[in-house]
C-alpha cells in the first residue's frame, strides 16, 4: 500500500528543496519528522508539511499504522518560473528567474516495494 501528497508552485527554488528531500528518502517515518525539525533550511518546512499531508493520507484512506510507514519516494520538479526584471544603469533590465518546485512524497508500509 502506497499513498502521495503532493505540494505543487511552491515558492522555492528546486536544487535546494531535493538538498531537504535527499536526507528523508527511504527513511522511516519517525526518523524523516525528527531530520526535518532541526534542519535549519526553510525547505524543511514545506517537506514536512508534505510528509505529514502524505501520512494523513495513510491513516485516512487506508487505515495504516504510521509507525510502520517508509518514505518510498521524494521527488521535487521544477514548476513554472516567474520571470522579473531588475532595472540597472543606463536604462538596462536584467532578468530574474523566480523559480517554483512541485514536490512529492510517497510513503509506504514495505522499503521496497508496492
Amino acid at each position: 500500500m502506497e499513498t502521495k501528497a503532493v505540494a505543487r508552485h511552491v515558492h522555492m527554488s528546486p536544487r535546494k528543496v531535493r538538498r531537504v528531500i535527499d536526507t528523508i528518502r527511504g527513511k522511516r517515518i519517525g526518523e524523516a519528522l525528527t531530520i526535518l525539525q532541526f534542519l535549519p533550511h526553510s525547505a524543511a518546512k514545506v517537506v514536512n508539511k508534505v510528509l505529514r499531508s502524505a501520512i494523513a493520507n495513510a491513516e485516512h484512506n487506508h487505515q495504516a499504522d504510521p509507525r510502520e510507514l517508509f518514505v518510498r519516494e521524494a521527488i521535487v520538479n521544477e514548476g513554472p518560473t516567474l520571470k522579473r526584471f531588475q532595472p540597472h544603469a543606463q536604462g538596462r533590465a536584467f532578468p530574474i528567474k523566480k523559480r517554483t518546485s512541485h514536490v512529492t512524497v510517497v510513503v509506504s508500509n514495505q522499503v521496497g516495494g508496492k
